[in-house]
């Protein structure tokens, strides 16, 4: 005589298995997922954290290599050291992605090994020595054109003091925090300008490195990418859009002077 029950229970245990590997399936579909998703992040993390270091290697390099730092303006220097350390403080008064934050410790410590190496450069290629300026005197005339490196260092730690205790005591002001915000991505994007108007005074792009500008856009829009797809405060993508824009616009005026390029030649 033939049991019913048993043609149930294969279906039962049948339809189990079918569930069992369904779901084992679908884990495995998130597990893989997820690792891709996690080692995409950790990618572009770690571009974010080391990408604005990258086009200044060939610059320290080449400085190095020739032993002339006549060509690379100390002010770029200023402008990244300011930038990054108020950006540093506004992390403390509107908190955003920790990559951002490790970014601007490892371009100020990069500035300050570049200004470095451009004071050590300049004094060995002083064959009379001119007299010293250094920060202590307070002279306005040669502030960032001190002689020692000390007064480049007692700069920066007075500026971040004085910036730090402003921003202990205004911690709480939304205003100060997202003006030091701005100002800080601000400046980091107007770092282009200069080299905008040179080419325009010149009426040519002679003496630009096209490379470097090219390394400049490339991780403009990449970190303005990233700060949209990240939800980064507002003042990160706003400037790092404008930053894009003066890229581009440098790139333009390679082909506007080109007709001089070939005059000359």
């Amino acid at each position: 005589m033939v049991n019913i029950n048993d043609p149930v229970k294969q279906v039962y245990n049948a339809a189990d298995e079918v569930k069992a590997m369904v779901s084992l399936s679908l884990a495995e579909m998130v597990m893989e997922e997820l690792t891709f998703a996690n080692i995409a992040g950790f990618i572009a993390s770690g571009a974010m954290i080391f990408g604005g270091v990258f086009p200044f290697i060939p610059q320290y390099r080449d400085i190095r290599r020739t032993q002339n730092a006549d060509g690379f303006s100390l002010f770029v220097c200023l402008t990244l050291l300011i930038a990054n350390i108020l950006r540093i403080l506004f992390w403390f008064g509107k908190r955003f992605e920790l990559p951002l934050l490790a970014q601007s410790v490892i371009m100020t410590f990069t500035m300050l090994a570049l200004v470095h190496l451009c004071v050590t450069v300049k004094h060995k290629g002083e064959l009379i020595k001119s007299r010293q300026h250094h920060f202590t005197d307070f002279d306005l005339d040669h502030f960032w054109q001190w002689s020692e490196f000390g007064s480049y260092v007692q700069f920066t730690v007075a500026f971040s003091a004085l910036m730090g205790v402003l921003t202990f005591i205004l911690i709480s002001n939304w205003v100060f925090i997202e003006t030091i915000g701005f100002l800080a991505v601000f400046a980091e994007a107007m770092l282009g300008a200069p080299q905008f108007y040179r080419n325009f005074q010149n009426k040519s792009t002679q003496g630009m490195s096209k490379k470097m500008v090219g390394m400049w856009t490339c991780g403009d829009v990449f970190k303005t990418c990233y700060f949209v797809i990240r939800e980064a405060p507002a003042q990160f993508w706003i400037c790092g859009s404008l930053q894009v824009m003066i890229d581009i616009s440098i790139f333009l005026q390679v082909f506007a002077y080109r007709k001089s390029h070939r005059a000359v030649s």
